[in-house]
């Protein structure tokens, strides 16, 4: 499947703008919501990044890409002694993509594991239930209605294809 089918599929609407179009920049509206109910944006840059843009007018921008440690070395002078000093740290840097067609492979899966997936127990209407506090209410209606039935010892519910066994 390539690229255009399966951004259909997701239902995921490029917006992108003419300049962003003239810099090499795609951007993309995804229709799941973030857990405060807005918009969620991700982009594909042509320097090899991709982001997340926009999270409902509130955040600025902030890097996809995957992490990597790299050791470098700064040369200072001691002041006691006058010699140079080695001082070795690590940086954080970025694995950019350079290729357009990795980076919408790359930013499609990163959006299935992290908002689709990440965001399976938000309700249509854009509010988030944590799954703590779905199972906890799941349980007082059990122990409340075993209390009224007097019957009711164990149930097991399965949501979204995850079993729970409720006691």
């Amino acid at each position: 499947m390539n690229i255009k089918q399966t951004l259909q599929l997701l239902n995921i609407q490029e917006v992108t703008t003419k300049k962003q179009d003239k810099n090499g920049t795609r951007e993309f509206k995804l229709p799941v919501k973030c857990q405060y109910g807005g918009a969620i944006h991700v982009a594909s840059f042509a320097s090899g990044y991709v982001r997340r843009t926009k999270a409902g007018g509130y955040c600025p921008s902030w890097q996809l890409n995957k992490t990597y440690k790299e050791k470098e070395y700064i040369n200072i002078n001691d002041h006691e002694t006058g010699r140079p000093v080695i001082r070795t740290f690590n940086t954080i840097k970025r694995k950019l993509i350079l290729d357009e067609q990795d980076r919408l492979e790359y930013l499609i899966s990163f959006c299935l594991k992290n908002y689709y997936i990440g965001y399976a127990n938000m309700l249509s209407s854009g509010e988030f239930i944590p799954k703590w506090k779905h199972e906890d209410k799941l349980k007082d209606v059990v122990r409340d209605f075993g209390a009224i039935k007097g019957e009711i010892t164990e149930l097991k519910v399965v949501a979204n294809g995850h079993k729970y066994n409720i006691i």
